[in-house]
């Protein structure tokens, strides 16, 4: 099976995993890393910044995995049509803490991207966002990070991904088509578009918004699809449940099941794939006719190897000169992925 044709049957068996390296991951080292153990473990897609330094990071992972076996997994930019979560960097100026700061900020951070006495390291910082609340001085603030229009086309004739990820928001439908059209104007051939969508409102909807219903979840939905067919591009459907949570704790798949099963019967066409607050839980709470065409894992598949990638830059190696930890990393890397490519 051809490397194009093999996420597509998995889309269409239900068995598809794809990992989120992060939409503002930029730590060059621990993406190829992450690229390479995952790509051998046997996922599908990999999603990534859209950062020719990225995308160019996880290819050295790919091609890695490859050549010990691997199917080449799709390659997938992240982009954002407005101010997005995942596209978010944590900033704050560490001259303005207290001395005596027992830095809260460090501890819940699942990036490790607070140092223990400097600021944030940027290119770690994912836009998790649990350090905001964290601060008892509230001197965190987060500053987005999104491409301009006429950097869009030229980045992907450039780097060439087999698929992009557009991350839309409620309200939002003209700049989802001003990006789609960024897109095509890049003449680059997609496999899919991937939409990711969730029951978020956006910080336009005031302070604290209440959530989309279901019926108007769908019908933004339906209002992409339009956009998407129009441009002659294959939708792909990604149901934010929580976004960013999935390291948390086994709870947090409820999230991601529980919108699937919502929005099933008011989908458009499309394959419906799992994410946001996704872990190794999610595939045992789906009913087998549940109609999810894949999963995908971004803090829960990064967590799992972070220790190691600790580990193997204490030694000043990377993970993959490491065979020791390598190994560990591979088994838990199966022991994500291995429950969806059974199926």
């Amino acid at each position: 099976m051809s490397a194009s044709a093999a996420p597509e049957a998995a889309l269409a068996a239900g068995r598809w995993v794809k990992l989120i390296c992060g939409a503002g991951n930029q730590d060059l080292a621990a993406i190829e890393d992450l690229c390479a153990v995952y790509s051998l473990a046997g996922v599908h897609c990999i999603d990534v910044a859209a950062d020719a330094a990225v995308a160019a990071a996880a290819r050295r992972g790919m091609a890695w995995a490859e050549q010990r076996g691997a199917q080449r997994p799709w390659l997938m930019l992240s982009l954002s049509d407005g101010a997005d979560p995942h596209f978010r960097k944590a900033h704050f100026d560490p001259q303005r803490c207290p001395p005596d700061c027992p830095r809260p900020c460090q501890r819940v951070c699942p990036a490790l991207a607070i140092g223990a006495s400097g600021g944030v390291l940027a290119e770690r910082c994912y836009g998790c966002g649990r350090c905001l609340p964290a601060c008892p001085l509230g001197l965190i603030e987060e500053q987005q990070a999104l491409l301009s229009a006429a950097a869009v086309p030229q980045l992907l004739a450039s780097v060439q991904p087999d698929a992009v990820e557009l991350h839309t928001q409620a309200g939002r439908q003209r700049p989802f088509t001003e990006r789609v059209q960024q897109v095509l104007v890049s003449g680059v051939q997609l496999q899919r578009l991937a939409v990711s969508c969730g029951l978020e409102r956006g910080a336009a909807a005031g302070p604290q918004p209440s959530p989309l219903s279901t019926h108007e979840l769908a019908a933004e939905l339906w209002q992409r699809h339009a956009v998407v067919r129009q441009a002659g591009l294959r939708p792909l459907w990604q149901l934010d449940g929580r976004p960013m949570s999935g390291d948390v704790g086994a709870g947090t798949a409820r999230s991601a099941v529980r919108l699937l099963e919502a929005i099933r019967p008011w989908a458009p066409p499309g394959p419906l794939q799992l994410a946001g607050g996704t872990n190794g839980s999610t595939a045992a709470l789906l009913p087998p006719s549940s109609g999810a065409a894949g999963v995908a894992f971004g803090g829960v598949a990064r967590s799992l190897l972070q220790p190691l990638l600790l580990q193997a830059e204490v030694r000043g190696q990377g993970l993959l000169e490491c065979p020791d930890l390598l190994e560990q990393a591979l088994d838990s890397a199966d022991v994500l992925v291995a429950p969806w490519l059974t199926r």
